[in-house]
């Protein structure tokens, strides 16, 4: 088997250098487009509007922009209200407003003149760290699939541009495919906004994984022909029962798992599990603008006026899951004790 320091990608959503960069997921594929954040509220607009994605990503995102806010001004109050609007940014994803609390247990804990070096260095160790677990979800992912001509559906992106490193999801198939096990990943194009299509499939095509899309609706005959081994998708939020909150999408693709007897897997760092969440009842599931769906890029589709339900999320219950993979192990089978004995 690789080892995990083998496995690795060209891909990076963000770079930091004192200044955070990140890569306009936005203009994928077609431009490779950076963008300067100028504070932390650039930094929640931007993450608002998708220039970046994915619940480590973000929380990554905001680590760096709160830092960079406290190198301009030391003041708690002014760094607190920054604070808030990056977590408010998006509020299905428990790792952002985790992130930005754990910058500012630095920031408080730290004398008024290291308020700023504190704050850098829990963004780059939060960084590192999220880089670290992608590496060791993948190789305990990959070990759910044994054998090889492995063949897995994943949906939305979960690659290196959702996280700080090789990706939760897309983790287990970049170490599949380090492995020589993995004959292909299938990818659902995750509509309105096409991250499976626009996203994933980029980060495959750059890192030479072998990768076919399909349309969302297509997945059931998939599943249904046999072809595929596997299920793997990310996670915004995981409930202390074991409940899924991911890309909207996700829910139908873990019925249509069970009803064809193929394994699903949730990959996710230790962040993505919210056990003060009782269940998945209780996940706040952010409402989209109805324009990602009245239109199809510049081209509208339907009147202004028509009224659109638009969820980014949808909750899959822990049933559904054959597994939930993090950095600290695979929890088998999937419900209240064994989530809590995992994530307490």
């Amino acid at each position: 088997m690789a080892g995990m320091e083998q496995v690795a990608t060209r891909v990076a959503p963000l770079h930091w250098d004192g200044v955070l960069s990140l890569l306009d997921q936005r203009r994928l594929p077609w431009a490779e487009r950076w963008i300067a954040v100028r504070d932390a509220a650039h930094a929640a607009r931007l993450i608002q509007a998708l220039a970046v994605r994915g619940a480590p990503a973000i929380g990554i995102a905001a680590a760096y922009a709160l830092a960079q806010q406290a190198r301009r001004t030391g003041d708690p109050r002014s760094l607190g209200r920054a604070a808030r609007r990056l977590a408010a940014a998006r509020p299905t994803a428990v790792n952002l407003a985790w992130a930005v609390q754990r910058i500012m247990d630095a920031v408080d804990a730290a004398a008024p003149a290291q308020r700023a070096a504190e704050a850098e260095q829990a963004a780059r160790a939060l960084h590192a760290e999220d880089a670290a677990a992608c590496l060791r979800i993948g190789a305990l992912g990959a070990g759910l699939f044994p054998g090889r001509g492995v063949r897995l559906l994943t949906h939305c992106n979960t690659g290196a541009l959702a996280t700080g490193g090789i990706g939760t999801a897309l983790g287990i198939v970049r170490t599949l495919h380090a492995q020589g096990r993995l004959q292909r990943v299938f990818a659902c194009e995750a509509r309105p906004v096409l991250q499976g299509a626009r996203l994933t499939v980029w980060e495959c095509l750059q890192d030479g994984i072998p990768v076919t899309l399909l349309p969302d609706h297509a997945a059931a005959s998939l599943l249904a022909s046999g072809q595929i081994d596997g299920v793997v998708l990310g996670a915004d939020r995981i409930a202390a029962d074991g409940a899924v909150a991911n890309k909207l999408g996700t829910y139908p693709l873990a019925v249509l798992a069970a009803r064809h007897g193929v394994p699903f897997v949730s990959a996710a760092p230790l962040s993505t599990f919210d056990l003060a969440c009782p269940s998945g009842d209780a996940i706040p599931i952010e409402q989209r603008d109805g324009e990602e769906v009245r239109r199809l890029g510049r081209h509208r589709l339907v009147d202004a006026a028509v009224s659109v339900f638009n969820p980014s999320f949808d909750v899959t219950p822990a049933e559904l899951v054959t597994a939930l993979v993090c950095e600290r192990g695979v929890v088998r089978p999937v419900g209240v004790a064994t989530v809590r004995e995992m994530a307490g």
